[in-house]
């Protein structure tokens, strides 16, 4: 048993140390049918070097077109619900935590708090799930072997998809709340389900006790994509919506029996991900009968997979085939029709609506489509055209090595001296989502159908407090030539609509750019890049580029170029770029770690304020054994004196004295 000292708390960050294996996959993922070059690629998917042919230029794009924009909400018609900056968060199987979060509670991964801390800066929180298939069969444990915090025990189930029984102590819990210590991360996790006869209740008693509290725990889901569970093998193939209600409805009586779990209202449902229809669960009755219990409606989807290449299920995938579907307008429009119905009912019913888990392709992604710049404009198409349809958040989902939508990745263990991070290309549509939204929570964001409603220049426009702030383009097409960027001329009221000019003299704009859709690597951020594979501490390199552009305001215009591939972030005022658009530069910041040669540096200004709080306001948890509630009393108040000192091992040494 650990016992944190009642006086001094110590937090060691490194960059890797990790005691398990990083996938949830027992088959390698491949490329099913091919004949690119690199189709015998047997390596980590995250790494894989297969790149595709772009789509062609599409004939009679038009490159010169206008947007109109109301100088007043009030008279814009559909306009989404207010929106958060922590729209886009992520998903993240409950093996890989220890990969990504870092050993334990103590040891925790810089380049992980970097990146949360990039999003933090500008939405003032990040949003994460902790779950997946997984999370299914999680056993809360009191210890395991070697003192780590997560085990996988393989062919203890019997589902298609191999998904082992995960083993956990309480110390993931205490490592969720220190990360949110750092950088402000807000969580949902899932309550094991596959046994409701059964029931296993401590990732409630211990998430309420670890991470309620300080406000960090949003909610639990109740069951895993249960719509699969028959051909999966884990219900009867009579499975139905009627006995998931029935099933759900054990869970809300034995929490409610729970003394162990002081909340009662944060439950979520039902996860299902299109194999029954959200009506078909709405119609049981389970939202009102348990109105009381439930905290979010929540789905998970995917617009395709890679299962055939996984597992053998389903049909085969060539990626080239399919690599137009993402880099189109129309493929957000089409994933989220089904959900519009649904995310109305969630309003009239006073919940929020969740996307949980998504990403390009289950079964781990499509080569050369999902870890490349297409996948960056289509995630970020998809997820404005999530919230402009009135979801409230979205979860992009995280695997081990072997996947290739990864938004980041930590390098294989026996890698991890000489080797960073690899940040994938869906976190910069993250980037963006969080600046366009801002830290408010009064962002609303309409669909401009722009440019005729072409499907390859989409465009978007945000509200904040009754006026336009914040404009997202993109051009879906790519083109090396350079005749396929448009420019697009912005007025704001004026004669059109019978208000008075509202265009400023001046907007700024940070562009998102790649020299193709089919870039794995060479993406920016407004001039700055997380780099290529094994490249990334978790924090953007290079000078920032950000363009001001002068408007005619006699004309009531102005202009920006939009480069095909690519998309821009137009601020329509200098407090809107001041509000997200320019975030405060702490970070995390280190060498690379493990190596006795090396040091580590960390501003401990960064510690003493980073959640937004006073030291003396922090409450770290314990990771004392027996009851909960004592766990919690010895945790410790922590202030804002703070010393840091490196070790000879290179790990960074960071103590909270009170």
């Amino acid at each position: 048993m650990r016992l944190f000292h009642p006086l001094a708390f110590v937090l060691v960050i490194l960059s890797s140390l990790v005691n398990a294996s990083v996938t949830v996959y027992q088959i390698p993922l491949g490329h099913a049918t091919t004949t690119a070059a690199s189709a015998n690629y047997t390596a980590a998917a995250v790494y894989d070097p297969y790149v595709l042919t772009p789509p062609p230029v599409p004939s009679g794009l038009t490159t010169q077109f206008g947007i109109q924009l109301s100088s007043s909400s009030a008279a814009v018609q559909g306009l989404s619900i207010p929106q958060k900056g922590s729209f886009m968060g992520f998903s993240i199987e409950f093996t890989v935590i220890n990969q990504i979060f870092g050993v334990n509670a103590t040891y925790l991964q810089v380049p992980f708090l970097n990146l949360m801390a990039a999003l933090r800066q500008r939405a003032g929180e990040v949003h994460i799930r902790v779950g997946g298939n997984t999370q299914e069969t999680a056993v809360l444990v009191d210890s395991l072997p070697g003192g780590v915090m997560v085990a996988k025990q393989h062919g203890t189930t019997a589902d298609v998809t191999a998904t082992p029984t995960l083993l956990y102590t309480a110390e993931v819990l205490y490592t969720m709340a220190n990360i949110s210590a750092l950088v402000n991360t807000k969580w949902f996790l899932g309550i094991p389900f596959n046994d409701t006869n059964n029931l296993r209740l401590g990732i409630a008693e211990v998430g309420e006790a670890a991470l309620s509290g300080p406000g960090y725990l949003l909610g639990f889901q109740v069951g895993n994509e249960p719509d699969l569970y028959a051909a999966h093998g884990v219900r009867p193939s009579t499975y139905s919506p009627s006995d998931y209600f029935g099933e759900f409805g054990l869970v809300v009586a034995a929490i409610n029996n729970d003394g162990n779990i002081p909340v009662k209202n944060n439950l979520i449902a039902p996860s299902i991900t299109g194999g029954w229809t959200p009506e078909s669960v709405w119609n049981t009755g389970l939202v009102q009968s348990y109105s009381s219990s439930l905290g979010a409606l929540a789905v998970e989807h995917y617009p395709t997979d890679n299962c055939f290449a996984v597992y053998g299920i389903g049909a085969p995938v060539t990626p080239q085939d399919v690599f137009q579907n993402f880099l189109n307008h129309t493929s957000g429009i089409n994933i989220i029709a089904p959900y519009l119905n649904s995310t109305s009912y969630a309003q009239a019913n006073g919940m929020p609506f969740i996307m949980m888990e998504t990403n390009s392709a289950s079964c781990g992604g499509l080569p050369g489509i999902s870890d490349t710049f297409g996948a960056t404009l289509w995630a970020l198409d998809y997820g404005l055209q999530m919230a402009y349809s009135n979801f409230t958040g979205a979860m992009m989902h995280v695997g081990g090595q072997d996947v290739y939508y990864n938004p980041f990745t930590p390098p294989p263990t026996n890698q991890s001296m000489y080797h960073q991070w690899t940040v994938g290309p869906v976190f910069y549509s993250a980037i963006v989502i969080t600046e366009a939204f801002g830290p408010s929570g009064n962002a609303q964001i309409i669909d401009l159908q722009a440019n005729s409603d072409s499907m390859f220049t989409p465009a978007y426009a945000i509200y904040e407090n009754g006026a336009p702030v914040r404009l997202v383009l993109l051009n879906y097409v790519s083109d090396p030539s350079g005749a396929s960027a448009y420019t697009a001329t912005i007025s704001i009221g004026g004669s059109a609509v019978g208000q008075g000019n509202a265009t400023p003299a001046q907007i700024q704009v940070k562009y998102l750019v790649a020299p193709s859709v089919s870039e794995k690597s060479n993406i920016t951020w407004a001039g700055q890049t997380f780099g290529g594979t094994f490249q990334s501490d978790g924090r953007l390199t290079g000078s920032e580029s950000v363009q001001t552009i002068n408007c005619d305001q006699s004309s009531n215009t102005c202009q920006v170029t939009v480069p095909a591939p690519g998309a821009a972030l137009v601020f329509l005022s200098s407090s809107a770029y001041s509000e997200s658009g320019n975030p405060s530069s702490q970070t995390f910041s280190t060498t690379t770690v493990t190596k006795s040669a090396k040091t580590a540096t960390i501003n401990p200004s960064v510690l003493a304020t980073s959640n937004g709080m006073s030291g003396s306001t922090w409450e770290l948890g314990s990771t004392s054994k027996g009851d909960i509630s004592a766990g919690m009393r010895n945790s410790l108040s922590v202030v804002s004196v703070v010393s840091a000192a490196v070790l000879s091992t290179g790990m960074l040494c960071t103590l909270f004295w009170s």
